[in-house]
């Protein structure tokens, strides 16, 4: 576990992670001050998100199937800058219409980031080490939001539009990248007919299937009763403010940390397949005891629970994934997936805002009890196959 926190790559690695949730988490604490000051409905402000998770679902697989043809870093540096400068200039957006617009070009550098990254570890590391690396980056990931909606709390404080300065953050990164990483590339020498065809072949597996609607599902579950709605609730039932909702969001990523931090240690006792199951009651648990919390600070047991959840679920469903995956098309296989986890965000909050309409705020916690459910049947009847000894390549 210490020579993989040392190893550079994988340090530069955490940096790209922190750069991919970064456009999310940190102007969650700025919702209720959007609505207010834009003057827009609590049921439209998951535009917010829509709108940037929205190009992932095609350009996320444009980045894959181009990671594995032309390189992986030659793709990851210009999404990181389109990333800084779009979003720097969200800050200057004179109305809602502008933010949105800018956005959504923020989205299509946010589109490649989350997936390359993920991929590069799975071309570093095998095995155990493979299982420890997507552990730490998922613990990193964690520290992110749970640092991210605090930082961008204080900032809100200043305006809403304070806290996508932080962006700024990606320029230099993409220079680090470009001249620091080292990474193996895929080799591409395949007829392009061929390359796809082996591609949509090797997803046809089951367990592929099943781990692409857990990610879908899961970011369902995190982008709309979570993400969403979860700082209306605190705003509009506790009168919670910026800080105080930056607060209870970042008290899951402790916990998340805590637990994909321990991934490598658990995976010698329990299988990788039973830990997201078990993530599934976490997830349940959470989204039970969120509308029944009398204070904002009561708010944060279910929250943990959510964050163990995504300490079991994620680093293991991304290790799993990329295990199964060949180099050669590992950036489409993980590409593809984060297409769906961008269909899960980019619906989520228009799911719930018109459960949110119907039939309330509490309605959306208990809709996450049955996205939650589904998850459960998933992982037990489409990754029960998946062997301990994939894990030594």
């Amino acid at each position: 576990m210490k020579d993989l926190c040392k190893n550079k790559n994988l340090r530069i690695l955490f940096a790209v992670t922190l750069m991919a949730i970064m456009g999310v988490s940190s102007i969650i604490p700025s919702l209720p001050l959007m609505i207010r000051e834009l003057n827009i409905s609590p049921s439209s402000i998951g535009l917010v998100f829509t709108v940037f998770t929205l190009p992932g679902i095609i350009f996320a697989p444009l980045a894959g199937i181009f990671a594995d043809r032309i390189g992986r870093k030659k793709i990851l540096v210009p999404s990181l800058i389109l990333f800084g400068i779009a979003g720097i200039a969200c800050y200057f957006a004179p109305d809602y219409k502008w933010l949105l617009a800018l956005r959504l070009f923020q989205g299509i550098g946010a589109a490649a980031i989350g997936v390359i990254n993920l991929t590069i570890i799975g071309d570093l590391f095998t095995g155990q080490d493979r299982i420890k690396a997507m552990g730490l980056n998922a613990s990193v990931l964690s520290i992110g939001t749970a640092i991210f909606p605090a930082v961008g709390g204080i900032l809100a404080q200043i305006s809403w539009q304070t806290p996508f300065l932080l962006a700024v953050v990606a320029l230099p990164l993409a220079w680090v990248v470009a001249f620091k990483l080292e990474n193996p590339e895929p080799s591409s020498n395949g007829a392009f007919i061929k390359y796809l065809s082996a591609a949509v072949s090797g997803m046809k597996n089951k367990q592929v299937l099943g781990l692409f609607a857990i990610s879908m599902l899961t970011f369902i579950i995190l982008y709309g009763p979570i993400i969403t709605y979860l700082p209306i609730l605190l705003n509009s039932r506790f009168e919670a403010s910026p800080m105080m909702i930056g607060f209870v969001i970042s008290s899951a990523s402790f916990v998340t940390a805590l637990a994909a931090s321990q991934l490598g240690r658990l995976a010698k006792v329990i299988s990788q397949p039973r830990m997201i199951a078990v993530s599934a009651f976490a997830y349940a648990t959470a989204m039970i005891l969120i509308p029944e919390s009398g204070s904002a600070l009561w708010c944060i047991i279910p929250v943990c629970f959510f964050g163990l959840g995504q300490g079991l679920n994620i680093p293991n469903s991304m290790s799993m994934l990329t295990t199964i995956a060949p180099m050669e098309q590992r950036a489409i296989f993980m590409s593809m997936n984060g297409m769906l986890l961008r269909v899960g965000q980019t619906i989520a909050p228009i799911l719930m805002g018109l459960i949110y309409s119907g039939f309330g705020l509490e309605s959306i916690f208990y809709a996450g009890v049955v996205i939650s459910a589904i998850v459960f049947v998933i992982a037990i009847t489409t990754l029960k196959g998946f062997k301990a000894e994939e894990l030594h390549e």
